[in-house]
């Protein structure tokens, strides 16, 4: 019995101490500033269709110091990494090395899944974006709306919450959103850093977001 006491005892203790660290991460988010010394290494999460021509109009208005960049599809989307490819070329110099790479991770949920097979998936993305994440260890997340970008930015907090290294979570919500978010932006807006809403019915409902028009 003591034995059950005390491990039970150990496990709210961590409990507790994870969510401390969640909410110091979380809190101080925006009083981070990466690339004060230098570039700005980014995780760009794109999603099939809409999802991936609005993160790449977003990319459009990123500077050279946001590099280098890499992008995170699902390993079911054929079409993504065309338009990575394409747009990447546009912007690259004669002479220049490439600055990016594409990484697939297992899709979260696909359309019309059921919500207790989408845990089941989730859970088998985030095994594959823990890794990922560790590995690249970006300054900055950037996702607009895809399931595949909750796994992954699980793993840029659980970096800050190890204190490993800060990872800005940077979240645009879709355009087509007008009145209420996405599952996706309910989910990261209470521990995203910057969370862009493109409508003022959205920011008047979601106080911490930040509203600056259309951006997409």
């Amino acid at each position: 019995m003591e034995v059950l006491c005390g491990l039970t005892l150990s496990v709210l203790f961590t409990i507790l101490f994870l969510i401390i660290r969640l909410y110091i991460t979380v809190k101080n988010g925006p009083k981070h500033q990466p690339g004060t010394t230098g570039s700005v290494s980014v995780l760009v999460v794109a999603g099939s269709g809409g999802h991936t021509s609005e993160i790449l109009r977003l990319m459009e208005s990123l500077s050279a110091a946001y590099t280098p960049r890499h992008y995170v599809i699902a390993d079911t989307d054929r079409m993504s990494e065309e338009k990575i490819c394409t747009f990447e070329r546009s912007r690259q110099h004669s002479n220049s090395e490439p600055q990016f790479t594409i990484c697939q991770i297992p899709r979260s949920r696909e359309v019309h899944q059921s919500w207790s097979s989408s845990v089941i998936s989730t859970v088998n993305a985030l095994r594959y974006s823990l890794p990922l994440v560790f590995r690249l260890r970006p300054d900055m997340v950037l996702c607009n709306g895809p399931g595949t970008c909750v796994p992954l930015c699980a793993a840029g907090l659980l970096l800050g919450i190890l204190g490993m290294k800060k990872v800005l979570i940077v979240y645009v919500e879709s355009i087509c959103r007008v009145q209420t978010l996405s599952l996706t932006g309910k989910i990261l807006y209470p521990v995203s850093d910057y969370f862009f809403v493109q409508w003022s019915s959205l920011r008047d409902k979601y106080p911490k977001s930040i509203f600056l028009g259309r951006i997409v």
